[in-house]
């Protein structure tokens, strides 16, 4: 065991350059190095808990919170919760889980204070009088979200890293891909442990993306913080590893999944193929920018009479996607040079977004920016509390993996982040107690004093682990052809986008269904022929988490929020 993490890809990228032994067990798997993955595992590991965290990508920044533009919520002036739970709910078109967001309304800031801002010092943009620059976005009735310039995610991934690099009951490894997760219904060779009415969740196998092999990774508690699904669509502002990798092990091991239906779509990314669909972010539309089509028409009042170009995401994106239509458009324009209204320049508020446009010829201190709808960001998921545990006993989720109900229907703009931050921080702190006392009912004082001891009541059995086979290979045939590869990707993505996209009808989602299916079927096929590579367990993550999405749309006659059935 190495005495502390790192974030240098290149000296610990697999699991065996951080130490680890197969069949080796920590009191916490954290799966996902995101805010919410990297906030629970830097909790954890200050509380003296072990802790494994891993990721598939080479570059653990390389996810979707290092990318995220706008901001993060905090508290502004006249502001309330009360104030904030109407925002939210306004924005979740009438489903989300009031608990949740009364939770969110309440404890975010607080935990904002505390981590980012006292703990981790991040950056954020202060204004003239040198006090925390507040901005405004959709559907927010008050100026409440704090920013690091346009780059807030950047700020807050790289802080964290930092914090938890240094932790030594933290091992991080990169390139490591979960393929399953191990449960206790299933995974047990002695059938006596099946017999156990509940199930639990007792690890995961972990795919050494550089070699091929799979480890056996036993856990306490295992933690999905894999992010969204973005990467099934076409078009998304996701990274390309985002693709529901936990929502479908979570699935297949038994737990619940809620609201997959609904995947909402960003208006604005930028519509250029050079670009990669960059996020154009919403920042810029509370900062003034407003939307016009080719023939210099400002629509958003037409759709939105009251907020207009601040109306929530799924308006916004549905009003663009009619203008398109209508007009025969490929874009429409994003008009930031003539209705912006911050106080800095705007060179200086959204450096990042003046770069990527420049890159293709635009200037957005003078020229309109044209955008694109892109899916964005996953409002279902793995069902949570408010302390992210899930259906299945030991088995936590956080952020976009997770459906704690706090978002409903639709998103409100920068609560990702915060929900990350959140979640993560109370996870962090539920298996604390558990690991603690195996009960939430002992006192703060007690609570302290038993976390830094070594794990105690809230360990799995370790006869039962004992009987966990190692990973048996379904297949060995080397048969990874990039092409077949490449094509069956094609045929998720085009399918998701034309029949599961911003506008939806009966007859496109039982085609999307259909075509899931038949997909899925010669996939499990190849999947059991093939030796385990990341590329195959991807595309094979990449089809279930499809599958769930059109299913879930399908069964929803009703349309609401980023769900909208024309039928």
């Amino acid at each position: 065991m190495t005495a502390g993490a790192t974030i240098d890809p290149s000296l610990r990228s697999g699991l065996a350059r951080t130490g680890l032994r197969n069949r080796e067990h920590y009191p916490a798997l954290v799966i996902g190095t995101g805010i919410a993955g990297l906030t629970t595992a830097f909790v954890l590991a200050s509380a003296g808990i072990r802790v494994l965290l891993v990721t598939k990508a080479s570059d653990p920044k390389d996810c979707n919170t290092f990318w995220a533009q706008g901001g993060i919520i905090y508290q502004g002036e006249n502001d309330s919760p009360a104030k904030l739970v109407a925002d939210i709910l306004r924005a979740g078109a009438g489903i989300s889980n009031e608990e949740a967001v009364h939770f969110l309304a309440n404890e975010g800031p607080r935990v904002v204070k505390e981590l980012l801002l006292d703990e981790m010092h991040v950056p954020f943009s202060m204004n003239l009088e040198g006090e925390l620059d507040l901005t405004q976005e959709g559907a927010h009735s008050v100026s409440r979200i704090i920013h690091a310039g346009d780059a807030t995610g950047h700020a807050i991934e790289v802080s964290l890293l930092n914090r938890v690099k240094n932790e030594p009951n933290i091992t991080m490894a990169t390139e490591v891909t979960a393929i399953d997760l191990l449960t206790t219904h299933h995974h047990p060779g002695d059938i006596q442990f099946r017999y156990r009415l509940t199930n639990e969740c007792v690890g995961a196998y972990l795919l050494d993306n550089r070699t091929n092999d799979v480890f056996t990774v036993f856990a306490d508690y295992t933690i999905l913080a894999t992010g969204g699904i973005g990467q099934v669509y076409l078009h998304s502002t996701n990274t390309r590893h985002a693709i529901g990798d936990g929502v479908v092990m979570a699935h297949r091991a038994g737990a619940r999944i809620m609201n997959a239906e609904y995947v909402q779509f960003h208006p604005t990314a930028l519509a250029d193929k050079k670009a990669n669909h960059f996020l154009i972010s919403e920042a810029l539309r509370g900062e003034g920018a407003r939307l016009r089509n080719k023939r210099g028409e400002y629509f958003m009042e037409k759709y939105s009479p009251d907020l207009k170009d601040l109306a929530p995401r799924d308006i916004v994106a549905r009003a663009i996607v009619e203008e398109m239509t209508t007009n025969k458009e490929e874009h429409v324009y994003l008009d930031l040079a003539n209705f912006y209204n911050g106080h800095q320049p705007i060179a200086e508020r959204f450096p990042n977004i003046k770069k990527a446009c420049a890159e293709i010829g635009i200037d957005i201190e003078r020229d309109p920016i044209p955008v694109v709808p892109a899916a964005h960001y996953f409002c279902g998921g793995v069902l949570v509390n408010t302390s992210g545990e899930t259906t299945l006993s030991r088995l936590y989720a956080i952020g976009e993996t997770s459906c704690s109900g706090l978002h409903g229907g639709n998103r409100l703009a920068s609560t990702s982040l915060l929900e990350g931050l959140t979640w993560g921080y109370y996870a962090a702190h539920s298996i604390r107690e558990r690991l603690a006392s195996g009960s939430s009912s002992a006192s703060p004082a007690v609570q302290r004093a038993l976390s830094s001891r070594a794990p105690g009541r809230g360990e799995v059995d370790p006869a039962m682990l004992g009987t966990i086979p190692d990973w048996r290979p379904a297949g060995s045939q080397n048969v990874e052809d990039p092409a077949l590869i490449l094509q069956d990707w094609t045929t998720i993505q085009n399918t998701m986008w034309n029949y599961v996209g911003i506008v939806r009808t009966y007859e496109r989602l039982k085609r999307a269904v259909a075509d899931m299916r038949q997909l899925g079927t010669r996939l499990t096929k190849f999947y059991h022929e093939a030796a385990i590579t990341k590329p195959i367990v991807e595309l094979f993550h990449g089809q279930q988490v499809a599958a769930i999405v059109a299913n879930a749309a399908i069964r929803n006659p009703v349309s609401r929020g980023a769900h909208f059935r024309r039928d």
